[in-house]
Parts: structure tokens; sequence; C-alpha cells
């Protein structure tokens, strides 16, 4: 049984949900447990997490900017400052094990729970790991993957293959679709679109269907539900005209109605999301973000698409073609059913529990 753990990352929904739901586990096991969650200040979890109901303290820690900036210059500094205050949280703390999701604050974070000889986990959300994961590696104490053979980045005596944390509720969509059409406002004889670019949005998707939107009229057999994301809305809700099948939202709460409404999913290729569709298994559209590091989107998107388990559209083209893919996915019936079988074989329903079990079972072995 787990009883003290740090849990420190984060940047993005796409590392703060997996936290969570990795914390939720370990609390459900043992309610008492005490839970730390580290952070970067200024960042998506500094907000989540306490929503969530845990603790979170927060680290200087920025990225490196590919284009000139003042806060390259800072860095070095920002990052002494993030490790010294990484070591005196866990030297108070005293966590039993620290576990790593990916995001800035959990490089100065695990470096010094090696350091201070304390188990690290690291939890690898994607098919092409990042510098930062590649370089703690070598100190951790295990490394839960979402991929098979990472062992060309790994030591392969840590590796331990679990999949991606997911919301449990969110993934839970039995007899959901009739509630989500009536959450939504969608009509039940119309096929429904969801578009999702993420918590943030993603310009390329909302691109996408503004050039699209009168030829999305111009179909009264299909509705979108889009989801443009919190930097975006307030500019397209004041540029645009939408026709009565298109509802744009800031952000979906509900996920799990949406995609129990859905008949196609257009996303970007986040761990997360594709872990998500991947247990949920609608006939998917993927469009990779090319602008992120080692291009790790179109990495994890091709695991798919080499299965047949999803289509993919390259971000360059996708604001002239995407609704034409989509288009085409509904008018083949044999084409969705055969996405939907092979996506869902590659779902990982049980990652979370897996995750817990291993770092439990390396927990005990550093008490004995």
């Amino acid at each position: 049984m787990i009883n003290k753990v740090i849990i420190s990352g984060g940047g993005t929904g796409g590392h703060i949900f997996p936290a969570i739901a990795i914390a939720n586990e370990i609390r459900k096991r043992n309610p008492s447990a005490a839970i730390l969650f580290i952070g970067a200040l200024g960042k998506m979890e500094m907000e989540k997490v306490p929503q969530a109901g845990y603790e979170i303290e927060g680290l200087k820690i920025v990225g490196f900017k590919r284009s000139f900036a003042l806060s390259n210059f800072l860095l070095p500094f920002k990052l002494i400052e993030s490790l010294w205050k990484a070591r005196r949280l866990i030297k108070s703390f005293q966590p039993e094990l620290v576990i790593g999701v990916g995001g800035y604050a959990s490089g100065p974070t695990l470096k010094m729970a090696s350091w201070l000889k304390i188990p690290t986990v690291i939890q690898e959300q994607n098919s092409f790991p990042g510098k930062t994961n590649l370089l703690l590696a070598k100190k951790a104490s295990l490394i839960c993957t979402a991929y098979p053979n990472m062992e060309v980045f790994f030591p392969k005596d840590k590796i331990i293959v679990t999949g991606n944390p997911v919301r449990s509720e969110t993934v839970h969509l039995l007899n959901k679709k009739e509630e989500g059409l009536q959450f939504y406002g969608l009509e039940k004889n119309k096929k429904t679109i969801l578009i999702v670019g993420g918590s943030l949005g993603a310009r390329t998707l909302n691109e996408a269907v503004s050039f699209s939107l009168e030829e999305i009229n111009k179909h009264d057999d299909v509705q979108v539900l889009w989801q443009c994301g919190n930097l975006y809305f307030k500019v397209l809700e004041e540029e645009l005209s939408l026709p009565s099948n298109v509802k744009m939202l800031r952000f979906i709460e509900r996920m799990d109605l949406a995609y129990a409404a859905a008949d196609v999913i257009v996303s970007r290729a986040g761990a997360t999301s594709i872990s998500e569709l991947s247990i949920i298994g609608k006939p998917t559209i993927l469009i990779p973000s090319p602008n992120v590091s080692e291009d790790h989107q179109t990495k994890n998107a091709m695991v798919l698409v080499n299965n047949t388990a999803a289509v993919l559209v390259k971000d360059a083209v996708a604001k002239e073609t995407l609704f034409q893919h989509i288009v085409d996915l509904l008018n083949s019936s044999e084409m969705m059913d055969q996405l939907s079988k092979n996506i869902k074989k590659m779902g990982m329903p049980n990652a979370t529990a897996e995750i817990v079990n291993a770092c439990q079972e390396l927990v005990s072995k550093s008490i004995s």
C-alpha cells in the first residue's frame, strides 16, 4: 500500500488528467494516503489539481523557446531555483515514491528525488519520449509506457507496458448516447461529428471548421459539436455566423456525453486523447500537431494508422481537406466499422490500475 507519494508534471491536460487518475486510484486503495503534486507555476495544473481535491506546489521552471527570447537567458537560474525548491519539498514531505508524468516540473522533481535516493517512476505517455524523460530514465526505478517496443529508448529491465491512465468517468459510455445528444442540444436523426483540439484549442482544427462552415451547412444530415478552446472562443464567437447544425463550445466539461453522442471524432494525436479514443472505439480522424517536441504526435498517430485504426490528415492540408475526409468516412459504413473495431483492439482500459500495482510493488521492495 502507498502511504505518501509525490506526483509531478503538467502543462497540458494530457499530463494533468493521467496524473489525477493515478492519484485517484491510490486514494481509492488507501483513503488516508498523503498525496502532493508538484507543478509549474502559471500552468494549468495549478488550477486543475486543486479542483480535483489535491494539494499542489509550484516551481518556477519554464521551457526553452526555440525563437530568441529573454526567458531563455533566465532558464538556468529558474532551473537551479526549481531544483532547490523540489529538494526542499521532497525532504519536507518525505514520500515513499515520486512519480513523473511529463511536463516542465517533472524534470527537477525526479532529478532531486533520485539524488535523495527515493524510488522514482516515469509514466511515458508517447511512442517517442521527450529529452527530459530520456535523461531521467537512467536513474528511474521503473518506467511505465503506453506503447510496446520502447526498449530502443529506455533500459529494457525497467520497462512495464501499462497504457496511459484515463479518466474512468470519461470512457464509460454505455447507454449514454441519447443523454449526450439531449445534453448538447443535438438531433437524433443526424450524424454527429465531434471535433476537439484540446483544452486550449487547436488553431488548425478551428480554421478547418471555419473554412468548411458553408459546406457543413449544405449537409443537413450531419451536425458538428466543436470544442474550439479557451484561447480562440471569444474571437470566433465574434467573427463567425454559425449554421444551425454547428454547436461551438469553449470547453467540453462532460466529455463522456460528447464521446457518446459522436459518430465520428476528429482530434489531435496527444497520448491521452489516443488512449481515451482507443477505449471508446469510435471511428477517428487524427490531425497531429506539428508544434510539439520530436513530432511525437505524428508518431503516436502512426501507431494507429499502421493498424488501420484511425485516419490521419496532415496539419498542413487539414483546413482545405478535413471536411471531405469526414464526409468520405461517413459515407463508408465498411470503413467506419473497420476503424471502430481496430482502434478498440488497441485500448488498454486497466492502465491506471496496472501503474499503481507496479508502484505498490516498487514501494514494498524499497521498504523490505
